[in-house]
């Protein structure tokens, strides 16, 4: 039992709502006098359920008002604080504005926690309740400042305080800093909670402490966050530091911006000063604008963007560049002659650990930053042939990396390129090794189908055809080779049907390692870009191709499953591209054609041979009807307006029109009354059938119309009443929904009366 006092509660219903105001007075017993009917109870956000909604108030005492004479339940002081809300949740809003009756009828009901913490204790607000001020106790000592002595420390020390708070429950529930999700909705709460710790004079780590305080007020409830302490603590820890490095730097440079706008009599920031904060401080922009927002003043967002898009392309263009050119690691502390490739190993151990664009090898790298690194025994398979390189995750015992591509370096070592994700990753630490099977697969299939395309396409267009560049992804392959023409239909079929009969035979593929000499003796060819040692693989599919390759292939060609060419366009002068699919994406690219082939033809009601005829002549079809519906609608439009004359109204000098029409939809019923509007010179309203249960109601005014008083929102929102719908709009044009189609001409009638009355 809550044991507030029963005549410090005062009811809020609906305005119509009759049954709540039956059930608060009769069945609970509120005094009629405290039970206040407002319009604004009814619970609606757009299109979806909805429905009237009754609250419960508390009266917190003259002393909490505002001391207006006036001063009651819906006033804006906090005499009377909201406590708890029931919605009764019966009808659904359509897109037309119109509401219709749930099936199955609910209550929405709930209490704000705080709020009635504040209540019971007496506190002024939810901040000064058990469940959060030690916590603001605590930062104000660290401040040395007081609360409720001025309202923007205030402001600063509930921030902290509800920041910490959840921020220590997230990390608990297993969420890490990042830059991406949930762990960057956490890393903006912990950076904003440091930054308004700087505001009221916190220059120190502070937050860690914080977590103690918030440990203390929910463990009784939440055991495991007591469990977790270090581990939340350090995790807030390393954070705070990182951020508070770049809140120093960041906060004075805005700082002189600012200062800088204020001089020159402006108010926005430039998007150019943003962005630079941004990249090359690493200042979130949200924290740029909500700094900026204090000081009123607003930051150019879509010059920001324009930054941001050409600090992108910049960025591909250095990518590019750095394939090229590579960073030049340094592996001199560990001898790559010891380090191994075993596709099957689940774990290995961290030797070598880079920040991705420095060379020289680091002991530990932090969440959010590029990583590169070199495990003793690696299962993952370097980029090369025009084969991309195996993704996956490395878990640590404290961190994950997020593992985008794998590289060879130029003395053979295979090094990991990606990014720390969550938590931290050490040199010399044991690691969980997660390569991303299914798409390994996938990117086999492609590479060793791309043997056999350049195989069938010697033997389809000639003994010229040679490589000239490749890609081999998860998604497709693609294959550009020298040839003098565009490759026919035909010859593309000849090419797919060798390929696939290759798969259909079932044939094992061979890879083996060999002096290059050797290979080149067998007849082995290169791939295009590879550069070969005096050791080489030999992928073979026997009796059909011999190829140099270190990339990843099938064991037999029947596990690439089908092959399926998607494209052939020409790269270059002489230079031809096949792109293609095979396995699953082969299968999808299939099924998707057959399908859409096959609903196409049944939509119609066709064979599928018969499609692009039947298709034609739909086409002719619909032009001639949409032609005839044309010439009927302009005929029926101009014989209403013909016969509008003898019925329309004068009060008080606006002339009005009050009619139903036969329209065919909504955009018809709008054209004709734009037409009807400007030949009566005042208001229309118009109304036709749609269906059996819907009725369009329009309604437009003229400016002089409205300058006397004419309200077209108004006025269909009332007609739609007696319709059983609703409705509303601009004062010059309104349209709405009804139901009862029984009902139309009363309504039309009462569209008069309305109309009179509203003129002045």
């Amino acid at each position: 039992m809550l044991e507030i006092p029963a005549d410090k509660l005062w009811i809020t219903i609906y305005t119509d709502d009759d049954e709540a105001f039956d059930i608060w007075h009769n069945v609970v017993g509120v005094p009629a006098e405290r039970i206040i009917r407002m319009e604004e109870n009814f619970w609606e956000i757009g299109s979806g359920p909805c429905g009237p909604c009754s609250e419960i108030h508390v009266d917190l005492g003259e002393d909490r008002g505002c001391g207006k004479p006036d001063c009651a339940v819906g006033c804006d002081c906090d005499r009377y604080l909201e406590i708890w809300n029931l919605v009764f949740t019966q009808y659904n809003q359509n897109d037309d504005g119109t509401y219709t009756p749930l099936k199955n009828k609910n209550i929405d009901t709930g209490a704000g926690l705080e709020r009635l913490a504040s209540v019971l204790q007496n506190k002024k607000s939810n901040f000064e309740t058990d469940l959060i001020f030690p916590i603001i106790e605590y930062a104000a000592a660290v401040a040395n400042k007081k609360f409720g002595t001025d309202s923007r420390t205030d402001i600063s020390l509930k921030v902290i305080a509800d920041h910490a708070r959840s921020l220590s429950v997230m990390i608990s529930d297993g969420v890490l800093p990042s830059n991406e999700g949930r762990g960057y909705v956490l890393r903006r709460i912990l950076r904003r909670a440091v930054r308004h710790g700087r505001l009221i004079g916190i220059n120190t780590l502070f937050l860690a402490d914080a977590v103690d305080i918030v440990i203390k007020i929910f463990e009784g409830i939440y055991p495991e966050m007591a469990e977790k302490r270090d581990y939340i603590k350090k995790v807030v820890e390393m954070e705070e530091t990182r951020f508070m490095q770049t809140l120093q730097q960041g906060t004075e440079i805005l700082n002189e911006e600012i200062a800088s706008l204020r001089e020159n009599g402006e108010k926005v920031l430039n998007g150019a000063s943003a962005f630079k904060l941004y990249d090359t401080f690493g200042f979130p922009w949200e924290l740029t604008a909500e700094i900026l927002e204090e000081n009123s003043m607003t930051m150019d967002k879509d010059g920001f963007d324009k930054a941001m898009l050409e600090q992108k392309e910049r960025a591909r263009c250095a990518r590019a560049d750095k394939e090229c050119l590579p960073v030049v690691y340094n592996t001199t502390a560990f001898e790559a002659e010891k380090l191994l490739v075993n596709e099957e190993a689940k774990d290995g151990k961290v030797v070598l650990l880079y920040e991705q664009q420095n060379p020289q090898p680091v002991q530990t790298v932090a969440d959010g930053e590029c990583v590169a690194v070199i495990l003793d025994v690696t299962p993952f398979h370097a980029e090369g042939g025009g084969q991309l390189g195996d993704t996956g995750r490395l878990v640590a015992p404290s961190g994950v990396v997020e593992v985008t591509n794998t590289k060879k370096l130029p003395n053979g070592s295979t090094i990991l390129i990606g990014q720390v994700t969550e938590g931290v990753i050490n040199s010399g630490e044991q690691v969980i090794t997660e390569v991303n099977s299914q798409r390994r697969n996938d990117i086999a299939r492609n590479h060793t189908a791309t043997h056999l395309l350049h195989a069938a396409l010697k033997e389809v267009l000639g003994s010229h055809v040679n490589q000239a560049g490749s890609y081999v992804g998860p998604d497709r392959l693609r294959f550009d080779f020298s040839h003098f023409s565009q490759v026919t239909e035909e010859e593309l079929k000849r090419v797919e049907s060798i390929v696939n009969e290759r798969i259909l035979d079932s044939l094992d593929v061979d890879i083996t390692e060999t002096e290059i000499s050797k290979a080149k003796a067998m007849g082995a060819m290169a791939l295009f870009g590879e550069k070969y040692g005096d050791v080489v693989r030999v992928v073979s599919v026997p009796g059909f191709s011999m190829e140099l390759c270190g990339g990843v292939h099938v064991k037999n060609t029947a596990l690439i499953g089908m092959f399926k060419i998607i494209s052939e366009s020409s790269s270059g002068a002489g230079v031809r591209r096949i792109e293609a699919v095979t396995g699953h994406g082969a299968l999808a690219f299939v099924n998707e054609t057959e399908t859409l082939v096959r609903n196409i033809a049944q939509s119609l009601k066709c064979r599928t041979s018969d499609i692009l005829g039947r298709i034609e002549s739909l086409q002719t079809e619909l032009k001639t009807s949409e032609q005839k519906a044309n010439e009927l609608a302009d005929r029926i439009a101009s014989s209403q307006l013909d016969e509008i004359d003898s019925k329309v109204k004068d009060f008080k000098g606006i002339k009005a029109l009050v009619q139903s029409v036969a329209v065919d939809d909504i955009d018809a019923l709008r054209s004709l009354g734009d037409k009807m509007r400007d030949k009566v010179g005042g208001v229309v309203v118009l109304a036709n059938v749609a269906s059996e249960d819907k009725i369009n109601i329009l309604a437009m005014a003229t400016k002089d119309a409205t300058k006397a008083g004419i309200h077209c929102g108004n006025i269909v929102k009332e007609v739609a009443k007696i319709t059983g719908g609703n409705g509303g709009g601009r004062p010059d044009m309104a349209q709405a929904g009804g139901k009862d189609v029984t009902k139309l001409q009363e309504a039309l009638d009462a569209a008069w009366n309305i109309i009179a009355g509203q003129v002045k």
